[in-house]
């Protein structure tokens, strides 16, 4: 239980740096973390809300090269494009960092070191994906696939998003390049580093045992990968573009991206504590039980978040905070399918802009946040729900309002007069209100009827997660509500 002293750190899933982000990527970190950075604001909590942008990777390379542009150059053109979005969209971030800055590289070396003399970190000889198509190595996740697991036939070489299980290149049937589709895929030895994540099982499952309080999604993916066993994972890779790896006989090699990108977020709080005088970050990272610290991120990063990164600091030795709590969220689907950077599928958080003022997005993702299972985005039910519940419903209140302050008293609001009984139920009924909003606030929940004009006020909350064939009740629960089931 939090008190009024206790301050909040929270952070949300780093956007990467390859393009404008789409709506899903709002919905599933940015958004929720930004709500519970302000509902802890206005409670009286101190608040450290950092992010920033994801830098390093093939991802980020490749785009610079399609522009013609050093990748230093997009990538800080990149993250100008988004800051100006989020800055428009009212997120309300202590500081937006980069992981490619100085601090993000310095703190990385220096954890790494930590990690290397403590006996975490091992050279082995791997067999990595080349390409003689794109004269490249290729990183895991641009080889592309089946799953020998699940048979998705999408599955990157990393990780399959389908049943989220790990993956290595070679694992992978008939594995195709994901730069240009070519399938002569050659395996080739490079000797890379590897953090000896299995080491780190056992304390990693002591910790997560006594996270009960976390949702089911985050418990769930973390208890899966700890069931079928941790494995040692590689951090370098055979790329120009990246944070440089100190050891001798490396010097050709940057770390992986998921291996720097989460440290960003301390680096984060480094570069917001040098921007102004009496600011210490330590107060913050190892602030101890005074501060509770919360991620905001979908679910397909809850296993980097609750395994590599938490292993990655305790190995270190550093008196680091550990996350006291994971909100993880599943899918905003656009039209029945997935949102796709890649493709350019679905709405973008820039051309949302230049639609629709940033509160009308910001409601109806809240309002049909991706919580408990998959939500799908659709054009008519945006619109639907903008029209009756924002237009229609509170429009017509504040207009009817304005309109009877015009008619009946000249345009000017009358002074208060003495409260009666139908004031005092008012009054009553608003605490009563307020204080059910505080208590989903303080559990990360969303509270329940809080689909698009939904009226049922959660008498069958089971039933707007799992569609049946009767509506909700009363019988005048809005479209917006019907169309769920």
């Amino acid at each position: 239980m939090e008190s009024s002293m206790t301050k909040f750190l929270i952070t949300s899933a780093l956007p990467y740096v390859n393009g404008v982000k789409h709506l899903g990527n709002l919905a599933g970190s940015l958004l929720p973390a930004d709500i519970h950075a302000r509902y802890r604001r206005q409670t009286g909590h101190e608040v450290l809300f950092l992010c920033g942008t994801d830098e390093h990777g093939t991802p980020a390379e490749l785009a610079a090269q399609a522009e013609g542009l050093p990748v230093a150059d997009y990538c800080a053109r990149q993250h100008a494009v988004q800051t100006d979005i989020y800055r428009r969209f009212d997120l309300s971030f202590d500081h937006f960092s980069r992981t490619s800055q100085a601090a993000n590289r310095r703190l990385t070396q220096d954890i790494f070191l930590r990690l290397d003399s403590a006996g975490h970190i091992e050279p082995r000889t791997i067999r990595q994906a080349y390409s003689p198509t794109d004269g490249r190595f290729l990183p895991d996740r641009y080889v592309v696939g089946t799953c020998p697991h699940c048979g998705d036939t999408n599955a990157r070489g990393d990780q399959c998003e389908a049943c989220t299980r790990l993956l290595d290149p070679e694992t992978l049937i008939a594995p195709r390049s994901a730069v240009s589709g070519a399938t002569d895929i050659e395996f080739r030895e490079s000797q890379h580093l590897f953090l000896k994540l299995s080491g780190f099982a056992p304390a990693l499952r002591a910790w997560l045992d006594g996270r009960n309080d976390w949702p089911l999604l985050v418990r769930s993916i973390a208890g899966k990968w700890l069931d079928e066993g941790l494995r040692d994972r590689c951090i370098t890779r055979d790329l120009s573009w990246g944070v440089p790896v100190p050891k001798d006989g490396f010097a050709d090699k940057v770390f992986y991206v998921w291996f720097d990108a989460p440290i960003g977020y301390i680096a984060a709080a480094v570069e917001w504590a040098e921007a102004a005088l009496g600011r210490d970050w330590r107060t913050w990272w190892q602030g101890g039980d005074e501060v509770r610290y919360l991620q905001f991120l979908a679910k397909d990063n809850v296993p980097f978040h609750t395994v590599s990164f938490p292993a990655t600091l305790l190995g270190s030795g550093l008196p680091l905070k550990l996350p006291d709590l994971i909100k993880g969220f599943n899918w905003l689907t656009y039209e029945g399918g997935k949102f796709s950077t890649s493709r350019q599928r679905g709405i973008f958080t820039d051309a949302a802009l230049d639609l629709l003022p940033a509160d009308a997005w910001r409601w109806w993702l809240a309002a049909n946040a991706p919580e408990g299972s998959d939500s799908d985005f659709t054009v008519d039910r945006f619109v639907d729900g903008v029209n009756k519940d924002l237009a229609d419903t509170f429009g017509n209140l504040v207009n009817r309002c304005l309109a009877f302050a015009g008619s009946a008293f000249g345009g000017t609001v009358p002074a208060g007069g003495q409260p009666g009984p139908l004031e005092d139920a008012l009054v009553e009924r608003l605490d009563s209100e307020l204080a059910a909003l505080c208590r989903h606030h303080d559990r990360l929940e969303w509270p329940p009827g809080r689909s698009t004009g939904c009226r049922c006020r959660g008498r069958n909350r089971s039933s707007w997660r799992r569609p049946r064939r009767r509506p909700c009740r009363p019988p005048k629960s809005s479209a917006a509500c019907r169309r769920r089931w």
